[in-house]
């Protein structure tokens, strides 16, 4: 027993020191094959270091040249899409910019065209204001200036209402004129205002001769509807006259209310009739566009 129990102890001890060296040898064995691994690595690094540390300068520009252009395309590539990127952004703060600024100009367009319709506007005041002073000047008649305040819209060729009347020395059947030539005749005259019968109406009449000839008739207006141009008729010519398109036709000063010189308009056509000839007239003022007019009170 005794024998078998110590040769047990020694059975087990043996085993238990045989598995300690076991693990111990294992162990040992991985260090080293680490070990060897590392080695290994080391000395195929240095072998690759030795390898290109044995080139010369121009071996390894030449090397490192070859690698960036292996890397070139991914480089540029980046580069290309950050410049890309940065564009978009730039085109779209410039597209907003354009947008904001052509708003701008939108704006200021407007307002310069206001500006110019109502530089237009004054100026055209003024010339008007200017040929009728220099009309003023220089005419042999004694003028009164009056403004139009008034059209009868059911008789649009035949009466106006003007500003001025009685007290500012305005009587009836005085004849009334702009710069470019006759315009009618005073009929109604209150104290502050006047109604003037247009020569474009046909209960108008005066006597009036052809410029160039010896040829006289009685002017009068023809009715019309609202919106066409009226027209003159020329009146008892005799048969033979010749007259021809442009012709300008005056006030004779037969009558006694009109005075001879007053341009009346101009000849647009001329027919035979059977006892007499008639000319058709373009009145020599424009008679929907009136504005200001002068009454003639006498000559000077």
């Amino acid at each position: 027993m005794r024998i078998d129990d110590f040769g047990l102890r020694i059975d087990f001890r043996s085993s238990a020191d045989f598995d300690l060296n076991q693990v111990q040898t294992r162990n040992l064995q991985s260090g080293i094959d680490m070990s060897r691994t590392s080695i290994i690595a080391l000395l195929i690094f240095g072998a690759v270091l030795g390898y290109f540390l044995s080139f010369g300068p121009e071996t390894t520009q030449k090397f490192k040249a070859s690698v960036y252009q292996l890397l070139a395309p991914f480089l540029t590539g980046g580069s290309g899409i950050k410049k890309q990127i940065t564009s978009v952004r730039t085109g779209l703060k410039s597209l907003d910019q354009l947008e904001h600024e052509n708003a701008a100009l939108q704006v200021e367009n407007r307002e310069v065209r206001a500006t110019n319709q109502g530089l237009r506007d004054v100026e055209h005041e003024v010339n008007r204001l200017r040929h009728a002073l220099n009309y003023r000047e220089r005419s042999v008649f004694k003028l009164i200036a009056a403004e139009i305040i008034a059209r009868d819209s059911s008789t649009w060729w035949r009466t106006i209402t003007i500003n001025r009347g009685r007290r500012d020395g305005i009587e009836t059947d005085m004849p009334v004129v702009t710069d470019l030539g006759l315009v009618g005749k005073t009929t109604t005259v209150s104290d502050s205002i006047s109604v003037v019968l247009l020569v474009s109406d046909e209960n108008c009449r005066l006597a009036a001769s052809v410029e160039g000839s010896r040829e006289q008739g009685i002017v009068s207006g023809e009715r019309t509807t609202t919106g066409l141009t009226p027209f003159l008729n020329l009146n008892f010519l005799s048969k033979q006259a010749d007259l021809k398109p442009g012709q300008k036709v005056y006030t004779s000063g037969v009558g006694g209310v009109f005075p001879s010189g007053l341009l009346v308009g101009v000849v647009k056509s001329y027919r035979v009739r059977e006892l007499d000839g008639q000319a058709q007239l373009t009145p020599a003022v424009d008679l929907s566009h009136l504005e200001d007019v002068f009454v003639v009170t006498g000559r000077r």
